[in-house]
């Protein structure tokens, strides 16, 4: 028995009236929590493939248009056809009509053009590829024309013929008489299946079918700014179309490794750095690494834990161009555990020549300032 689909606004904890960016934000959350490099617990990896198939529908505006309106039925339906559940229809409305009750209306249109289906390809990147940009290789498996007849369905050399059947229209008409009058029903002609034509001798390699699989090595240029549950659509790329209609596309979902150093907001980056108390009474100059390797940072006196220093434009590049993000550096003032006999006789002398502790002016906690570096 086949298992139910979730509503997928309740797969991502959202609700139906949402935001677009409120679903990106939620699926984000999801997709590091589920990822399976990241758990290893039992149905993680099925809850992440969930997860992903949600946000690939109500991330597109057109397929969650559909899907509001037709839930998962409409989604698979359309699948293939940009999300348009009539799109496979190209006689409009009688083509519909023809489908589904038989009757007069036009060819169907398996005789006509048809686009090829999507394919849907997942990649993990670096931090720093998603950051930079890469160009990465991928294997597709997909549906071409045959390679040894070129699409036609025939042995090198021959052609296919007009269909004896229903002389090379595709459709069969069949005309009715009843008491209500005469009607003409239109059906696809079985015997070329609505192409008009059949073939006499048969390509050896696709058995007449016109296509074949193939697996095909990809390149992919992985633009800078990229993040977790970014898309990537490559036109053309996505299996053959039928009858001379255009291939599908390729969409390729990524998801981002998490940096050992670093935490990603937008396109902002936290560092988080540990001082001692001299450095953070008296200040002082320290190297610390960024996304463009290490870079002097100023420790001002009298810092207090907790503090951020902006550094501008030492973020992540902006995905549509035009600068850069920035990375904020989180200060941790750390206490000594241990000290020597000699290090606690010199605290001493200088705690008598301090007076008790008070709290400093600006006394927002960490997490506040962090959001507050964020946010600014």
């Amino acid at each position: 028995m086949a298992t139910k689909k979730r509503d997928y606004y309740e797969v991502l904890g959202v609700s139906k009236t949402c935001s677009a960016e409120e679903i990106k934000k939620a699926f984000r959350k999801l997709a590091h929590q589920y990822h399976p490099d990241k758990n290893n617990d039992n149905g993680a990896a099925e809850k992440f493939k969930e997860i992903n198939e949600a946000y690939e529908v109500l991330s597109d505006p057109e397929r969650r248009e559909t899907y509001d309106r037709f839930g998962h039925a409409g989604d698979t339906f359309g699948k293939g056809f940009d999300g348009d559940i009539f799109s496979g229809f190209s006689g409009g409305f009688g083509d519909i009509f023809e489908t589904f009750f038989g009757g007069t209306g036009g060819r169907r249109s398996r005789s006509g053009p048809q686009r090829g289906g999507d394919i849907r390809h997942h990649i993990t990147i670096d931090f720093e590829e998603a950051a930079f940009g890469c160009e990465k290789e991928i294997e597709v498996h997909r549906t071409e024309a045959c390679s040894k007849c070129h699409g036609n369905g025939c042995k090198p050399g021959s052609n296919p013929i007009k269909c004896p059947e229903c002389n090379g229209s595709g459709e069969v008409r069949q005309v009715q008489r009843s008491f209500f009058g005469q009607f003409v029903n239109v059906t696809i002609c079985l015997r070329c299946g609505g192409s008009g034509q059949v073939t006499s001798d048969p390509c050896t390699h696709c058995n007449g079918s016109k296509y074949e699989e193939k697996t095909r090595r990809i390149s992919v240029s992985i633009p800078a700014g990229v993040d977790e549950g970014s898309q990537i659509r490559m036109s053309g790329e996505g299996d053959a179309g039928r009858n001379g209609g255009r291939p599908g596309n390729l969409f390729i979902n990524i998801s981002v490794k998490e940096h050992k150093l670093f935490k990603r907001h937008d396109d902002d980056i936290l560092y988080e750095v540990p001082i001692t108390f001299p450095q953070a009474a008296l200040g002082d100059e320290i190297e610390i690494p960024t996304l463009d390797g290490t870079a002097p940072l100023k420790i001002p006196p009298g810092t207090q834990s907790g503090r951020v220093i902006q550094l501008k434009g030492k973020g992540v590049p902006h995905l549509r161009g035009g600068g850069r993000g920035d990375q904020m550096v989180a200060i941790y003032v750390v206490t000594p555990e241990s000290l020597t006999n000699e290090q606690k006789k010199l605290l001493s002398e200088l705690a008598k020549t301090m007076g008790p502790a008070t709290m400093p002016k600006k006394g927002k906690g960490f997490f506040n300032r962090i959001k507050d570096a964020f946010e600014s």
